[in-house]
C-alpha cells in the first residue's frame, strides 16, 4: 500500500506537468557551429530558458516545434538554407515567431533586411551576453502577446460562426457606427427587426457593451469584417 499510493498521486500531475512543459517558452537556436550553440545553450540554461538547437535550418524544420511558444537565434550564414531565407519561409507560411540574428558575418544591407522583415533583433559575434539575454527576454514577450491576440481572435471568430448572416449584417453596420434607423433603412427591414437581430449578435459575442462588441470585432481578421458586409 505504501508502494503503490506516491505512484497513484504522481500520475495525474505527470500529465499535467507535461501539458506545462509544453506551454514553457523554447529559445530556438540554429547554427552550424557546434561550439556555438552550446555555449548559446548554457547562457539561456542559466537565465531560466529552455534551450533547444540545431545545426541547419532543415534540421529544425524538421523538428515540427515552430508552433511552441518561444523565439529564434539564427545565424545568417549556413549551409543549406541560410537565416534570412528561414525568415522569408516563416513570413511565407504565416508563422509569425520572433526571431534573434546572432553572426559573424553581417553587414548593413542584411541588417536593414532583417529588421524590416521583422527580425527583433541584428547582432554580431561576439555579442554581450545581457545583451542577448535582454533580446530574447523581448521576444518571448512579444511572442506571449502574439500568441494571446491569436487566441482571442480564434475565439472570436468561433461566436462570429454562430451568426447568420443578417446578424453579420447587422454587426458590420453596428461597427461602422450606424445608428438601428440607418441600419434599418440600409437593410430593408424595420428598426424592432434591427434591435432583435443587435440583441442577439451581443448575446452570441458575449459583448456586454457596444464596446466590447466592436472591440471583438475589429480583433477579426480583415477578410471576415469584410465578408460581413455581403
Amino acid at each position: 500500500m505504501r508502494v503503490d499510493q506516491p505512484f497513484v498521486r504522481r500520475s495525474a500531475p505527470l500529465s499535467a506537468q507535461r501539458e506545462r512543459e509544453e506551454d514553457q517558452p523554447l529559445v530556438m537556436i540554429v547554427d552550424d557551429d557546434a561550439s556555438v550553440r552550446e555555449a548559446l545553450s548554457e547562457l539561456i540554461l542559466s537565465a531560466g530558458f529552455q534551450p533547444v538547437s540545431f545545426a541547419s535550418t532543415r534540421e529544425l524544420l524538421d523538428a515540427d516545434i515552430l508552433d511552441r511558444p518561444g523565439c529564434l537565434i539564427l545565424d545568417v550564414r549556413m549551409p543549406g538554407a541560410s537565416g534570412l531565407h528561414l525568415q522569408s519561409h516563416l513570413a511565407e507560411n504565416g508563422i509569425a515567431k520572433p526571431i534573434i540574428f546572432l553572426t559573424g558575418h553581417g553587414d548593413i544591407p542584411m541588417t536593414v533586411q532583417a529588421m524590416k522583415a521583422g527580425a527583433v533583433d541584428f547582432l554580431t559575434k561576439p555579442a554581450r551576453d545581457q545583451t542577448l539575454l535582454d533580446a530574447v527576454t523581448a521576444a518571448i514577450v512579444m511572442d506571449g502577446e502574439r500568441r494571446a491576440e491569436a487566441a482571442i481572435a480564434n475565439r472570436n471568430i468561433e461566436r462570429l460562426e454562430t451568426l447568420t448572416q443578417r446578424e453579420r449584417e447587422v454587426l458590420h453596420q453596428v461597427a461602422r457606427g450606424r445608428l438601428n434607423k440607418q441600419i434599418a433603412f440600409d437593410l430593408g427591414i424595420s428598426e424592432v427587426t434591427v434591435k432583435l437581430h443587435r440583441s442577439n449578435v451581443m448575446h452570441k459575442m458575449q459583448a456586454a457593451s457596444i464596446g466590447e462588441l466592436i472591440r471583438a470585432w475589429e480583433t477579426l481578421p480583415a477578410q471576415m469584417r469584410q465578408a460581413g458586409a455581403r
